[in-house]
């Protein structure tokens, strides 16, 4: 779910809207992403210093040290809050996730304030200083949306919601490794 090989990829800006989306080679959305390919039908399972349960309105609120799996994929952050419904079992919606939120599968890793996962969507939405790494490549902007369908990812310089700062004054940045040419 977050930028797949986005460093061995080629990156193109999408210049009127301030925002970075990857790419692979001959202009099809990159396939390698971190979250492409991922099982968001995989058992969800917390742990965490606090989990209270909430049945009348639906909802779990985790909090202190929460660390999340499904699949290969981790969440960590210092809160959550979980949406679900039950259909003769409990069946999860939404994560919202804040407090340096961390998202990771593999070697890359996605940070940022706040995160919003839409399992029925399948979109995780990061605000706030969002960061994403592989290696010694860094990509950093104000909003990450990773499409887990279509395995795309956008960063743009956007990053306003209540409570949450943006990224580096409405623009991406990047630093990404070249490989010796010869």
């Amino acid at each position: 779910m977050i930028v797949p090989r986005i460093f061995l990829a080629s990156l193109s800006v999408l210049l009127g809207a301030g925002a970075a989306v990857v790419y692979g080679l001959a202009g099809a959305p990159a396939s390698a992403q971190l979250l492409g390919g991922h099982d968001s039908n995989a058992p969800v399972n917390f742990s965490a210093d606090r989990i209270e349960v909430q049945d009348r309105t639906d909802r779990v609120v985790v909090t202190g040290n929460v660390h999340v799996t499904q699949g290969d994929l981790t969440i960590d952050s210092a809160r959550m809050t979980v949406a679900y419904h039950n259909a003769g079992g409990v069946e999860i919606d939404r994560i919202d996730a804040s407090g340096d939120v961390r998202i990771r599968r593999g070697n890359e890793t996605g940070r940022g304030n706040v995160a919003i996962y839409d399992l029925n969507a399948r979109v995780i939405t990061m605000l706030g200083n969002v960061e994403l790494t592989q290696g010694s490549n860094r990509l950093t902007g104000g909003r990450l949306i990773m499409d887990l369908r279509s395995g795309r990812s956008t960063v743009d310089g956007r990053g306003n919601a209540p409570g949450v700062s943006g990224g580096q004054g409405g623009r991406v940045t990047g630093t990404f490794t070249v490989p010796d040419r010869k």
